[in-house]
């Protein structure tokens, strides 16, 4: 039996870029929470999202980067009990100072905004190495370089896509626009072996019923997850990425099927209902079942 709907946070094995691509833990909520509120961020971390992203760059005004900075540092100075990221600023505007300040802490790992050229992540991984980056893609020039920006260093351990900047550089904010770009960025993640990408930001908080159906439309087209900024945004987007109960246990069936026919040497076998199976089919069932594992 098919498995139509991919879960999963993407393919393991070794990616052209180098490094460990091993699966990761699935993601399906990044909540963005201000940099220079640092009474939110205990508060981020309980209201079950599955990764917090600490913002440095759009979230905090420019007289207020170095205390942010400061007060980001000294939070993850000690262990958290989910991941916590840090959005620092742009290359060339305060990005260096930031990676650098999170030298020694228990950083998960960096999204660096408005990345384009694959120099830039070389030197966010020299300023702070060890660490996963994730390069956000969120003008014309870095959609062109996704792949190049993908595979350009081994500590790149996923791609994100930012709509708002790229619709006010290209002057629209047209579906079709911007979904031809956020598939380039899917692409890019595939073709790299790297988890599939999340969407961007939904940015109606109060439309839940939107974010709902939107958060359906990404998951058909391949995303995984999403970047919110509310915690009422949390509950919903873990609801659609997290596999239904159906789909698990047609998923656990299908991997039982494959465990019997591999035993008889088979490569493609057909399912209870005639249907035909292949690996594709596996690996998207054993997604389904990774993810379930992960969310429960």
């Amino acid at each position: 039996m098919e498995v139509p709907t991919p879960y999963g946070a993407g393919p393991g094995g070794a990616g052209p870029g180098g490094g460990d691509r091993r699966p990761r833990p699935v993601v399906r909520t990044w909540l963005y929470v201000p940099g220079d509120r640092p009474e939110r961020f205990g508060k981020a971390l309980a209201c079950g999202a599955d990764a917090v992203v600490i913002d440095l760059e759009d979230a905090v005004a420019p007289v207020r980067k170095a205390a942010a900075r400061d007060a980001v540092a000294g939070f993850l100075d000690r262990d958290h009990p989910r991941p916590v990221y840090v959005r620092v600023n742009p290359p060339g505007r305060g990005g260096e100072e930031d990676l650098t300040a999170l030298r020694g802490t228990r950083v998960s790992g960096v999204r660096i905004p408005k990345c384009e050229r694959p120099a830039q992540v070389a030197e966010a991984a020299r300023l702070l190495p060890g660490v996963p980056l994730v390069p956000l893609l969120e003008t014309a020039l870095g959609i062109e370089h996704a792949h190049a920006l993908a595979t350009g260093h081994a500590m790149v351990s996923g791609l994100a896509f930012g709509e708002a900047d790229l619709a006010a550089e290209l002057g629209t904010g047209h579906r079709d626009v911007l979904d031809a770009a956020a598939h380039r960025v899917l692409l890019a993640a595939a073709a790299a072996r790297l988890p599939r990408p999340p969407l961007s930001v939904f940015p109606a908080v109060r439309d839940l019923d939107g974010l709902a159906v939107d958060c359906v439309r990404g998951r058909e087209r391949g995303f995984f997850g999403r970047s919110v900024v509310h915690p009422a945004q949390v509950a919903v987007v873990n609801s659609v990425f997290t596999p239904r109960a159906g789909e698990v246990e047609a998923a656990r069936r299908l991997v039982e099927s494959a465990e019997r026919a591999g035993a008889g040497g088979a490569g493609a076998w057909l399912d209870a209902n005639g249907g035909l199976v292949d690996a594709a089919a596996l690996r998207r069932a054993r997604a389904v079942l990774d993810t379930a594992s992960a969310a429960s």
